[in-house]
C-alpha cells in the first residue's frame, strides 16, 4: 500500500489548507484521512497488484509478492474514501471518485494507461495535482466546488501539478528494463534518462515561475522568498545528482531516487506546512 508514500502529496493539501479562507478542523481531518489514508495508498495497492514488481519500486527496494488480497484491500479502501468524502461533501466526493477511476485505468491490464506515456504523465499531473488541491479546498473550506474560481486559485492548481509533475518522471528513471519488460513504455523511457532530468528542471522552473505569480499577485511575496530558502537546497541536490548521472548513468539508481524523493518532498512539505502558521 505503500503508506509512507503519501506523504510526499502531502504539500498540495498543506498547500490547499494554508490558502482556504475558512478552516473547518473536521472536514480538514476528514480530507486528510480521505486522501492520504484511504485514495493514496488504494491506489498504490491496486498498481502494485497488476504491476507485480520483482524490482525496486518508491521507497520499497525489495517488494515482496503480491496476492489477491492486496487486490481486496485496495478496493476496500477505495470504498472507505469513499464513503468518507461523502460525508465531508459532494465536492470531495466527485473528485476522489474520478481519482479512483482513472488510477484504475491507468493499472488494469485491459486499458493499463500506464503504458502510454502522455496519457499516463497527464493523469499524474493532473489528478495528483490541480484536481486534489481543487476539491480539498473546498471541502476543507465547506464551499462547493463550483464556487470560488478565480485566477489565483486556477494557478495554485497549476503549481501543485507542475510541482507533481517535476517529480513524475525521476521516479520512474531506474525502472526502464522492468518497465520495458512489462510493456509500459513511460514518459522516463521516452525522454531517456538524461531528458528526464532536464524535463523534470523544466517544469519545476515553471512551477518557481507560478508560485511568484501567485505571491505577486497576493501581495506576499515574503512567501516567495520564505519558498526559495527551501527549494535552493533542493536545487542543489539535483544538480549534484545530474552532474553524477552524467558520469555514470548507474547513478540514475532506486537508491540516488529515494533520497532524492525524501529530501524534496520533505522541504517541500515544511515550508507549505509553515504557510499555515504565517
Amino acid at each position: 500500500m505503500r503508506f509512507g508514500f503519501s506523504f510526499f502529496l502531502l504539500p498540495v493539501f498543506l498547500f490547499a489548507m494554508s490558502q482556504a479562507p475558512q478552516v473547518l478542523f473536521l472536514n480538514a481531518f476528514l480530507t486528510f484521512v480521505v486522501w492520504h489514508l484511504f485514495v493514496y495508498p488504494a491506489s498504490n495497492g491496486y498498481n502494485s497488484y497488476f504491476d507485480k514488481d520483482e524490482g525496486s519500486i518508491a521507497l520499497i527496494e525489495k517488494p515482496p509478492k503480491v496476492d489477491k488480497s492486496l487486490y481486496h484491500f485496495s478496493l476496500i479502501l477505495d470504498l472507505a474514501g469513499l464513503m468518507l468524502a461523502a460525508f465531508v461533501n459532494w465536492g470531495l466526493l466527485i473528485a476522489v471518485v474520478i481519482y479512483g477511476v482513472f488510477s484504475k485505468l491507468y493499472s488494469h491490464p485491459s486499458v493499463r494507461l500506464k503504458k502510454f506515456p502522455v496519457v499516463s504523465f497527464l493523469i499524474v499531473f493532473i489528478f495528483q495535482g490541480a484536481c486534489v488541491y481543487w476539491s480539498s479546498y473546498a471541502a476543507i473550506s465547506g464551499l462547493e466546488l463550483s464556487s470560488g474560481w478565480n485566477l489565483n486559485f486556477f494557478v495554485a492548481g497549476l503549481i501543485c501539478s507542475f510541482l507533481i509533475g517535476a517529480t513524475y518522471p525521476l521516479t520512474q528513471v531506474y525502472q526502464h528494463e522492468e518497465d520495458r519488460k512489462r510493456g509500459d513504455n513511460t514518459l522516463s523511457i521516452l525522454l531517456g534518462i538524461n531528458g528526464s532530468f532536464y524535463f523534470s528542471a523544466f517544469l519545476f522552473l515553471i512551477s518557481i515561475v507560478l508560485l511568484w505569480f501567485y505571491w505577486y499577485r497576493l501581495e506576499q511575496m515574503n512567501n516567495f522568498w520564505l519558498f526559495l530558502v527551501f527549494v535552493i537546497p533542493v536545487i542543489v541536490f539535483f544538480c549534484n545528482w545530474l552532474m553524477k548521472v552524467h558520469r555514470d548513468p548507474d547513478e540514475a539508481n532506486f537508491r540516488n531516487m529515494s533520497r532524492m524523493t525524501l529530501f524534496s518532498g520533505g522541504m517541500m512539505a515544511i515550508y507549505f506546512g509553515l504557510l499555515n502558521f504565517i
